[in-house]
């Protein structure tokens, strides 16, 4: 992910952005006296003010229907999204120039003019266009109040439990509530608006957006606001993608009229609003359905129902996955205060041990909302965007931060919403075969650095930043991942074809380097990074080479357990025996390239720790079987410091914990909890704004208590001293393994091992359970479990 962390190097648009999020003013003008207390729920985010930034905002979301709730008294905003509503159309970026200037370019790199291969890269083999689609918002939801002067005992809350956002207040002797949540279950956002008096609900409702859209009323209850839009963006192609947001207003007692475009009610006793949008999309390639029967029957449903009966579906649906996994640390008086600050007084050392576990917990919960069974996976804000040019384009980076996106879906007990990655997957894995014959007149398909709703795998953005033939690669070893969590043959049987395919591509792009005689990716860079010789431009950095030791490896293993594809196997192995080895460099670092560059690159603390792939997520190093090769990581680390970008500091916690330096870890925890890092709703401050920190963060918590990389279950292996007592229970452990940890005194007290998966019923599972030195067999029949406290 590129950084721009100086205002200076914003363009216009990014500053006005800057404007837009951070805010200049208060939004809201209504006085608030009386301080009220917190949540029952521990789980909860919640503050005695509302949102005036958007990143103050609470999110809700079904996987599809996002929605940033601001919590305000007499003008609610609750800004809205759409997980297919994206700029510009179907398109094909392919370029035709780009495999007549290969073997020019690759002449470059090897005789070490890397300047002039970019340039070349960047005016013959970038892609048609070099940019791509950006994630758009719908549009705004606005409920107006007659409220005037002051209100007291005003609270907003996300309760991450239940998945539903709140906000109440008393006026003049009248508590109203307002309950929002996004139903996974009924497919709409429903809010429900509530006062402890008859006849005191008073409001009005209307739908704004910043697309080009036309408002129109059906019945006296219903609004409609349709439009199509995205605009072309750096694409330069019109946004023909239609939308539709449908909003039923259902009052008890009362009236409502249309007003102005408005839906007012007045002297209600109570209000349901239930809201969809949808789009015209069906796939990457077929943008030619109907949102409005879409919005129209699951609209019509939803009516068929009380707000309990929807509220009560929507909680157990989400609780069967959030309460997979418990973590306690113990709550103390400081958890007891508002949200944003708990925040700042961690950062003073609060002690407030159970902050960790909320912004864990809260990593899980932004997966639930925004990446579910036949959804779109979550982007670089999860399903939350509220620009029009956001950060990045709010796409699929596909160089780190799509990756850390789904880093705790397995091993958090999250497997299921894993599935809209692999979709895409297997989207780019037909995209990028005409890439990748185009491109490089090689078989099988690729992907560089960046994809979006519409599948482009073409090399974007700059050479600097996307010639970078790895990203389908990285993402398929998801693939393995997925069936050694969960041993399914049929899923493994279904994907092979995809494995197999980025394997295929592969064996046709590597060359040989002839100044080291290795097979090499070439043209290719270490993510972002520039090196000593004054490009990204080279071949064969160290993080290709160990993705592909990852790729070929899974994949051979794959064919052998499907019994397949004997001779492509041995294919495969022979290429990997030459791939380019991981090397220690002479201040003893792992080194980034071929070359021994690493000490003399520009920007010695660098936000990507690209070559550390072979620590996190890959298991090719480790501190038992691979020791100096961890200390070379140990080294890098310390080179590239623990502060960094909000995502980035997520990878360091996972490497970290990974070399089992539970302290150092845990500081970096804190360092990502900063209020520089963390924006007062809990999101990950890039700056701006990116949800993979969320998830890294979560990942790394929970390679702090569990790993299973090695062959081994390994309890607690990065147990911080700041957390001499507590608990985790329904972690994930590779093999088909749910663990429970209960730990006091800095030490074990006992663990639970079940077996979930992998075992037919009446055979066996066996595995390791390793607690530092000490290591236990345990054979368990399917289904069955084991305590164990002492070794």
């Amino acid at each position: 992910m590129k950084r721009r962390n100086t205002f200076s190097r914003f363009p216009a648009p990014w500053i006005v952005l800057i404007l837009l999020v951070f805010g200049i003013q208060s939004a809201w003008t209504v006085t608030i006296t009386g301080l009220v207390s917190a949540p029952d729920e521990p789980l909860s985010l919640w503050y005695r003010q509302p949102a005036n930034q958007w990143v103050e905002a609470l999110p809700i979301g079904n996987g599809r229907l996002g929605g940033m709730v601001f919590g305000r008294i007499d003008k609610e905003r609750i800004q809205l999204n759409e997980d297919t509503f994206w700029s510009s159309q179907p398109y094909d970026p392919a370029n035709p120039e780009a495999l007549e200037n290969l073997p020019r370019v690759r002449q470059l790199i090897f005789d070490g003019q890397y300047k002039a291969a970019e340039n070349l890269i960047n005016s013959k083999m970038l892609g048609k266009p070099s940019g791509q689609a950006n994630y758009q918002p719908i549009g705004d939801l606005v409920l107006e109040f007659p409220v005037e002067g002051s209100v007291s005992e005003y609270r907003r809350d996300l309760n991450i439990d239940t998945a539903i956002a709140s906000v109440s207040y008393s006026v003049k002797g009248v508590t109203m509530t307002r309950e929002i949540l996004s139903s996974p279950v009924d497919q709409v956002m429903a809010i429900r608006i509530t006062a402890n008096k008859p006849g005191q609900v008073a409001f009005s409702t209307s739908l704004s957006s910043p697309q080009q859209v036309a408002v129109t009323h059906e019945g006296l209850d219903t609004l409609v606001m349709s439009g199509s839009g995205g605009g072309g963006g750096r694409i330069r192609k019109p946004g023909t993608l239609r939308f539709e947001t449908r909003v039923r207003v259902l009052p008890t007692g009362g009236t409502v009229v249309v007003e102005d475009g408005k839906l007012v009610v007045t002297d209600a006793d109570s209000a349901v609003i239930l809201l969809d949008a949808a789009t015209a999309f069906k796939n990457y390639r077929d943008i030619s359905g109907d949102p409005t029967p879409i919005t129209k029957a699951h609209i019509q449903a939803a009516s068929k129902k009380t707000f309990d009966q929807i509220r009560a579906d929507h909680v157990a649906e989400h609780q069967r996955l959030f309460r997979r996994v418990t973590f306690d640390l113990g709550l103390t008086a400081a958890s007891k205060e508002p949200t944003d600050k708990r925040r700042e007084n961690f950062a003073k050392d609060a002690d407030d041990p159970q902050l960790p576990v909320l912004y864990y917990q809260y990593g899980r919960y932004l997966l639930i909302s925004s990446s579910r069974p036949g959804t779109q996976p979550a982007n670089l804000q999860g399903i939350w965007n509220g620009e029009t040019t956001p950060p990045w384009d709010s796409k699929y980076t596909i160089n780190i931060n799509t990756e850390m996106n789904y880093w705790p879906a397995e091993s958090t007990n999250l497997s299921e919403l894993h599935e809209p990655l692999f979709d895409l997957i297997q989207d780019i894995s037909e995209t990028g075969r005409r890439t990748a014959r185009i491109h490089y007149g090689a078989e099988g398909w690729v992907c560089h650095h960046n994809t979006d709703l519409w599948r482009a795998t073409q090399p974007i953005d700059g050479a600097f930043w996307g010639m970078w033939p790895m990203g389908g690669a990285w993402l398929t070893t998801h693939l393995w991942e997925h069936y050694l969590f969960t041993g399914d043959r049929d899923f493994l049987a279904r994907t092979y074809p995809i494995m197999k395919g980025a394997c295929e591509f592969y064996l046709d792009f590597l060359v040989r380097d002839p100044n080291t005689g290795y097979l090499v990716t070439a043209p290719s860079n270490s993510p972002e990074n520039r090196h000593a010789r004054g490009s990204s431009i080279c071949a064969g950095p160290s993080m290709d080479m160990s993705i592909l030791r990852d790729l070929f490896a899974q994949t051979v293993e794959t064919a052998r357990i499907l019994g397949r594809d004997l001779e492509f196997r041995g294919e495969i192995l022979k290429a990997r025996e030459q791939l380019a080895p991981l090397k220690i460099g002479k201040a003893g670092q792992l080194q980034e390239w071929q070359e021994d560059w690493d000490v003399e690159a520009p920007e010695q603390r660098h936000r990507h720790i690209s070559h550390l792939y072979a620590l996190f997520p890959s298991n090719q190093i480790d501190p038992r079987k691979t020791p100096e090769l961890a200390a070379a990581a140990a080294k890098t680390l310390d080179t590239r410091g623990d502060i960094s970008t909000g995502w980035a500091i997520g990878w360091r916690i996972n490497c970290w914990a990974r070399l089992h330096d539970g302290d150092r870890t845990y500081r970096i925890v804190k360092a990502l909890l900063d209020p520089s890092r963390t924006y007062p709703n809990l999101f990950d401050a890039h700056p701006p704004f990116q949800i993979d920190g969320n998830f890294g963060g979560t990942s790394g918590m929970t390679e702090m208590l569990l790993q299973s990389h090695s062959g081994d279950i390994e309890l607690l292996p990065a147990l911080p001293s700041a957390w001499p007592k507590g608990s985790v229970t329904g972690l994930r452990a590779r093999g088909g393994f749910e663990v429970d940890i209960h730990w006091k005194n800095g030490t074990l007290d006992r663990a639970v091992i079940h077996s979930v998966a992998g075992a037919a019923p009446g055979t066996s599972s066996n595995c390791r359970v390793r607690y530092g030195d000490k290591v236990m067999e345990l054979t368990l029949p399917a289904g069955g479990s084991r305590t164990v406290s002492e070794f």
